[in-house]
């Protein structure tokens, strides 16, 4: 049994080079390594580092003769390239089959297997045991209806299958293949995540429910309740040994300098971050990271003197979700623990404690009572808080998200391609300001952000890694400028400011 794991040719972020797209998928890496141990037969196929077109890759998988084809899905905007690939392998073997994966396909299962005939397997959730089991069934041609968190047809039938269990020890499951994918080729860019970058996780879940964010649901504990499918959050990690363990491979195998962790939330136990802290720099390590990481876990941290150990442990960047200004809209937003006060006090703490550390704060806007004034509070409490670099994201609901089911049901989405769900194009008006209008204020924002004042506390700072940030975020913002000044020649010009672009090798 051959499988091939691919991510296909994507567009990308347009005010970015391509090498600031190229982040190792943490997904292929685990997959492939569990199902490596289990003697099946794999490879990985990971298109943008290799600037593999739609051309070239049809011809790979038609040398590749694999059995399974897997795609994974996390983001909506790019659900539409992971059904061409689909599309594109029963176009070269009917026999082949293929099997979606993670957030999106999980959250839509019914509606894509319904809708999208190329497709024959859905895995729910959580992969590793699930995608092994499945692959086992797929060789033997029978035994579907045993596996839990699956999703096929019988006919014409839909078959859900009961979830699946998570997988309770994370330190049973292999390290990721690295040894799989062009590991010289990720973390190149010159400026944002330097030098070397390189993903990494050592926790899955989180513990809250925030009703904007999908990303917790994808590791969420799935029981069936009276009939219905509940979700409840759960967050899970490897121990600080095992994590040890892949850093080392990382750093002196691979010498990469600059981890960028993509927990959903890094720092949930302080007992782990202590172990770790502590670890790395017993190790002596030469390494800058990054991590998204709650505001009331920092300062709980600071308290018990564990966050000043993870700066000198190469702490370097953080990014809070900090999303509104009003502790009202927070708890709108099922985010209670976050309140203006705690964030105004967190901020001010690492600005004069920590200055090396450069802080990335996400808002979202364009939420359904939005107004011109209360768009802009949000950048009025950026600028008080004087955040490094401040993410103003519209609203958009995805799949899985109970903000979501909120516009779905009263048919405030005015955008339902998915392709255009890509954090910077309004996909819904609010009440006071149409979708057009909200992301130029969303750019005025932004280009107004970068005065003199702030580019010389970032480009003048003695920290390197910040520096290279705040050069990073420069060369952003002049091309933000640039292509706003185009666009305005262009009537639709809200459509193409936002809009991801496809690389130049996009189709070769």
């Amino acid at each position: 049994m051959r499988v091939l794991l691919v991510y296909p040719p994507r567009r990308i972020w347009p005010f970015i080079n391509e090498g600031d797209n190229y982040l190792l998928p943490q997904s292929l890496v685990c997959l492939a390594a569990y199902l490596r141990e289990r003697g099946v037969d794999v490879k990985i196929v990971d298109c943008m580092p290799l600037k593999i077109g739609w051309r070239s890759l049809a011809n790979l998988i038609k040398s590749e003769k694999p059995d399974v084809v897997g795609v994974g899905e996390s983001h909506a905007v790019y659900i539409d390239e992971a059904l061409k690939l689909v599309k594109l392998v029963k176009e070269i073997d009917n026999k082949i089959i293929t099997v979606g994966g993670g957030g999106h396909f999980t959250n839509l299962s019914q509606e894509i297997m319904a809708s999208f005939p190329y497709i024959d397997f859905i895995v729910r959730g959580e992969g590793e045991e699930t995608f092994y089991k499945l692959i086992e069934a797929i060789s033997l041609k029978k035994g579907f209806d045993r596996i839990n968190g699956i999703v096929y047809r019988e006919g014409d039938k839909i078959i859900i299958n009961p979830p699946a269990s998570l997988i309770e020890d994370l330190d049973s499951l292999p390290l990721p293949a690295y040894d799989m994918v062009p590991m010289e080729l990720y973390g190149k860019a010159k400026y944002l995540f330097s030098p070397g970058g390189i993903t990494i996780h050592h926790s899955r879940g989180c513990t809250s429910r925030c009703s904007f964010c999908v990303w917790w649901t994808q590791m969420a504990e799935r029981k069936n309740l009276d009939g219905k499918e509940v979700l409840f959050p759960r967050w899970r990690t490897k121990s600080v040994g095992k994590i040890m363990e892949e850093i080392e491979i990382l750093y002196k195998k691979y010498n990469k300098r600059c981890l960028i962790f993509v927990d959903d939330s890094w720092n949930i136990d302080p007992k782990w971050n202590e172990e770790f802290a502590d670890e790395l720099i017993r190790r002596k390590f030469k390494l800058n990271w990054f991590a998204f990481m709650r505001i009331d876990c920092i300062l709980r941290d600071e308290e018990l003197g564990i966050f000043e150990k993870l700066v000198r442990a190469g702490l370097s960047h953080i990014s809070i979700g900090i999303e509104r200004v009003e502790d009202e809209e927070l708890m709108k937003m099922k985010k209670p623990f976050y309140k203006r006060e705690i964030t105004e006090r967190c901020i001010k703490l690492i600005r004069k404690k920590y200055p090396q550390v450069f802080i990335q704060g996400t808002f979202i806007v364009g939420t359904r009572g939005e107004t011109k004034d209360s768009l802009w509070a949000q950048f009025k409490f950026a600028k008080k808080l004087k955040i490094d670099y401040p993410a103003f994201h519209p609203l958009t609901p995805v799949p899985g998200t109970e903000i979501y089911e909120i516009y779905k049901k009263n048919n405030w989405l005015e955008i339902t391609d998915f392709s255009y769900y890509d954090w910077m194009t309004p996909v819904a008006s609010s009440l006071y300001m149409k979708r057009e209008e909200i992301e130029d204020e969303i750019v005025k924002m932004n280009l107004k952000y970068v005065r003199v004042p702030w580019l010389l506390r970032g480009l003048l700072s003695p920290h390197t890694y910040k520096r290279r940030m705040y050069m990073w975020w420069l060369l952003t913002s002049l091309k933000v400028l640039w292509e706003t000044t185009k666009a305005r020649l262009n009537p639709l010009h809200w459509e193409n400011i936002a809009g991801l672009k496809k690389p130049e090798w996009y189709m070769d």
